[in-house]
Parts: C-alpha cells; structure tokens; sequence
C-alpha cells in the first residue's frame, strides 16, 4: 500500500558526502516512523536514522555528527545527508515506513521498505 524509492547512492571517496532520497506514494500518512537502514554483506541491518511524526529525530552512535535526516514540508519525501563517509559505510541502504505511529530503532517494527540503493566508499 506504500511504495518507497531511494536514489542517490554511490560511489564516493572517503571523506566526501552523498545525499540520499526517499520517495514515497501510495497510502502515505504523516503519522508514521520513518527512518533509513543499511545492510553491509555479512551484516545485521541497521537503523541509522529515525524521524517520528512530531518531527523528533534518533541517530545511531556510528553516524552520530556525520549524518542527518530530514523530511519535506509534505513528508512524502525523506533524506539522509551523509558526510565524512568512512569505506565502512559501504552498504545498501534502506528507507523505510512503520505503518504506524510506533517508532523504534528494530527493523521488525517497519512495515514497508524500499528496494534499496547502494553506497560505496573507498
């Protein structure tokens, strides 16, 4: 019922920055949690970044200062600002929904998830 899209990944240099998007459609409401994830190869996915419908934004220790999260004034549109990138930060990455207006940082609790774009720093 929602569709997500991501764009903006890459390839980048450490040290420079990419700026990812999230679109998304469908049966969107302002009353969800969304947030971006990755998953490097052999890895847990991860939360990066959460948003919950009053605006208020969570951050994971390891981007803590180097990324940031965002929304348009419609919320049907989601970044993620990502500077000082590291080679460990190579990993496709998620943007996802809750479907609902619990907001936690375990990707069990979101609903509806994009198909992913890959980032990859050397």
């Amino acid at each position: 019922h929602v569709q997500l899209v991501e764009s903006g990944g890459g390839s980048v240099q450490a040290g420079g920055s990419l700026r990812l998007s999230c679109a998304a459609s469908g049966h969107t409401s302002s009353s969800y949690c969304t947030g971006w994830f990755r998953q490097a190869p052999g890895k847990e996915r991860e939360q990066l970044a959460r948003i919950d419908p009053q605006g208020g934004t969570s951050y994971a220790d390891s981007v803590k200062g180097r990324f940031t999260l965002s929304r348009d004034s419609a919320k049907t549109t989601l970044f993620l600002q990502m500077n000082s990138l590291k080679p460990e930060d190579t990993a496709m990455y998620y943007c996802a929904a809750s479907g609902s207006a619990w907001c936690t940082p375990f990707s069990s609790d979101f609903t509806y998830w994009g198909q992913g774009t890959q980032v990859t720093v050397s």
